[in-house]
């Protein structure tokens, strides 16, 4: 257990990371269903969960205030359908797992396949926040730009 109190009190700005930081430190990660997360380009990324059984009518996907949430619940099958249990291996509990997305990462789709459920995520920074080249000017405006017989040199 950390204590982020001295953070609190000597940063402006950084009292959501601490209270993210704060909120891990608390928390029990849940075990099912089991996932992996990749990272599949230079900015995106994918999220593959087990949930066998599960029927993209049963798994519910949303993302609300930079927390995306995959919710699990089996329909109800009636006694007709289903056999009699000798042995039930194959779990079909609810669940409910949530991730916490950075800024500017968005959900750009989501596919079941073989039991697999893929999440694709993207992270797109504005080009307002991507860095870039400030040129140096002299005090009357002109470019400081070294010049080669009338060409701007490269």
């Amino acid at each position: 257990m950390f204590d982020l109190t001295p953070l609190y009190r000597s940063s402006i700005g950084f009292d959501r990371m601490a209270r993210l930081m704060d909120d891990v430190s608390k928390f029990e990660a849940p075990t099912y269903p089991p996932y992996n997360i990749e990272l599949v380009g230079e900015n995106a990324y994918r999220i593959t969960m087990a949930v066998a059984g599960f029927s993209e009518a049963d798994i519910g996907i949303e993302v609300k205030e930079g927390t995306l949430t995959v919710t699990g619940k089996k329909q109800a099958e009636t006694e007709e359908n289903r056999g009699q249990f000798l042995h039930q291996g194959i779990a079909a509990r609810s669940f409910e797992r949530r991730f916490q997305l950075a800024d500017h990462v968005e959900v750009t789709g989501a596919e079941l396949e073989n039991g697999l459920l893929h999440i694709a995520l993207k992270r797109e920074v504005p080009e307002a926040m991507k860095p870039r080249s400030i040129e140096i000017t002299t005090a009357d405006g002109k470019s400081k730009a070294k010049t080669i017989e009338g060409k701007k040199a490269a």
